[in-house]
């Protein structure tokens, strides 16, 4: 009679136990599902890489969010377009900030010069489809459904409208963030920056109206990766802003539709990463896989002025397809971070300069010497700016400058002559030695001749021409 009550009691407390346990086990629960709903507000949308101001609020309310498709002709890169799919009219999506226990009221309004049905699938649903179902919306049409926001953490919302992928291709992804109830931890600054890839019918940096290719998404063979939406979205005037001292707050998101992103900042180590936008953290991580379709929340402190690099750090998408931006930060330097270079010595002579495969011409139609600039200035931004800069000016000692460039001011063929052929060992430029290697490009003659003619009408020299026939010469 003992043994049987002892077993009972054992059994009472176990159970207990595990009851407790999983009750504990996550964020979501009965208090959730029923949280008192005061009040109702209409959500505060952005476009990135700005983010709407924290929750301040200590109760749940009821939210409306008003998102909108419109299908609009952008530019992918300087001189290239493109037929976007948007929530809200840029790529990606508005940023929608709630608070975990807030009722939504969700209307997706389908722009009525579309010309296709949308809908949303927002992962911090809990429900049929994330949304898609209550969603299917004709151009012109407006639908409206409610969800209550049980989890907290950082969720990708996207288009499932069949082929779910062509729509998220063309740029139909966003990012919502449930805060938890006690709300984030404060920093000086939050920025919002997506990840997308695009698949054209063209190469990269081809100038004009590109149209999406089913057949490279398939393969996913991905001719832009991108953050934001651009290539350039976040550097030059359009680079992120901070001063030392700052706590930065990224909310990284990967609409993907099929790649996954090695998110990683260049001078940087993430104090705290919230790992997949979840709740779960890691400390001093230096680059963190984000999945298609998924998220992450990265956090760091400026401690020394830099232009701190943003990544995909599948190193090729970076300086190749173009998923590169920029966090400026400014102020006083602290030579115990970080001192500078300190020396400069020769360790070894360089050798010969990398040969790359040689592309076959492809005849392109005369360009006049606007189209050429318009097409170069998308060329040196894909291929030539991440070396020589934005400004032309280059990097002291490392790559010099072709602003007011003296090396081919009476000459200008010595800069074709570079682009085509490479050049290794020591120049001089500007009054000052450069020793090093530039492989040739693989671009063609009337692609050569574009970049070409944009660096010699702008950073400051003299002007000039050049035609994709002087660059064939060059070749030979």
């Amino acid at each position: 009679m003992k043994i049987k009550r002892l077993s009972i009691l054992v059994f009472s407390v176990l159970s207990g136990l595990l009851m407790t346990e999983c009750q504990n086990s996550g964020t979501k629960g009965t208090t959730n599902e029923t949280s008192k709903i005061e009040g109702q507000e209409v959500a505060v949308l952005t476009d990135a890489p700005n983010v709407p101001p924290p929750i301040t609020r200590k109760h749940a309310t009821k939210v409306i969010v008003n998102l909108e498709v419109i299908e609009k002709e952008m530019e992918l890169m300087d001189g290239v377009k493109y037929n976007f799919w948007t929530f809200g009219g840029s790529v990606p999506g508005k940023f929608i900030r709630v608070r975990q226990g807030d009722l939504i009221e969700f209307h997706l309004k389908n722009n009525p010069n579309n010309k296709l049905p949308h809908n949303i699938d927002l992962h911090a649903v809990s429900g049929q489809g994330g949304g898609a179902g209550a969603t299917f919306t004709a151009p012109g049409h407006e639908t409206q459904f409610s969800f209550t926001a049980l989890n907290p953490g950082l969720f990708i919302y996207h288009c499932a409208t069949a082929p779910v992928g062509m729509h998220i291709g063309n740029g139909m992804y966003g990012l919502i963030l449930v805060e938890p109830k006690e709300g984030l931890p404060k920093v000086d600054k939050e920025y919002y920056v997506c990840q997308g890839e695009f698949y054209v019918n063209g190469k990269y940096g081809e100038a004009g109206l590109q149209q999406f290719d089913m057949e490279k998404a398939i393969k996913e063979e991905a001719d832009y990766v991108v953050f934001n939406g651009k290539v350039g979205a976040l550097t030059g005037d359009k680079a992120l802003k901070a001063n030392v001292g700052d706590r930065i707050r990224l909310f990284v998101g990967n609409g993907g539709p099929n790649l996954v992103s090695s998110f990683h900042v260049i001078g940087e180590i993430f104090d705290n990463v919230y790992v997949e936008g979840g709740s779960t953290l890691n400390h001093n991580v230096q680059t963190t896989l984000i999945p298609a379709g998924g998220s992450a929340i990265t956090e760091f402190k400026c401690d020394v002025p830099a232009n701190l690099i943003l990544v995909d750090h599948s190193i090729f998408r970076t300086f190749n397809k173009g998923s590169l931006g920029m966090i400026k930060v400014e102020g006083a330097e602290n030579k115990n971070i970080y001192s500078g270079q300190q020396d400069d010595r020769i360790y070894q002579p360089e050798g010969a300069p990398q040969a790359m495969p040689d592309e076959p011409a492809v005849a392109a139609k005369p360009l006049s010497k606007a189209e050429k600039l318009e097409q170069g200035k998308a060329i040196y931004a894909s291929t030539c700016q991440a070396c020589h800069q934005a400004d032309g000016k280059g990097i002291e000692k490392a790559f010099p400058p072709l602003a007011a460039s003296d090396f081919f001011a009476a000459d200008p063929s010595l800069l074709y002559k570079t682009i085509v052929q490479g050049r290794s060992g020591k120049i001089k430029v500007n009054g000052k030695e450069y020793d090093g290697v530039m492989p040739k490009q693989i671009l063609s003659d009337a692609q050569v001749a574009s970049v070409a003619t944009y660096i010699l009408n702008n950073f400051g020299n003299k002007g000039g021409e050049v035609s994709p026939s002087d660059v064939a010469k060059a070749r030979k």
